[in-house]
């Protein structure tokens, strides 16, 4: 039974672990209220709607006079 001659490392187990991660950027879809880009599956942080149903309620900007 094969047995280690020494202890590998802290830092070369973990950079086998992590040189088969790669950082992307997440997708983007067009929301269908307001057209702006977000998330997928996510709430638009400008409309507020997420489905087609409002979540989050957006208070109107008031015009100033």
């Amino acid at each position: 039974m094969a047995v280690p001659k020494s202890k590998q490392s802290k830092m070369r187990t973990n950079s086998r672990c992590s040189a088969n991660f790669y950082a992307t950027a997440p997708t983007l879809v067009e929301c269908p209220q307001c057209h702006a880009l977000k998330e997928a599956h996510r709430v638009c942080k400008k409309c507020g709607y997420y489905d087609k149903v409002s979540v989050i309620p957006q208070e109107e900007k008031k015009k100033k006079d």
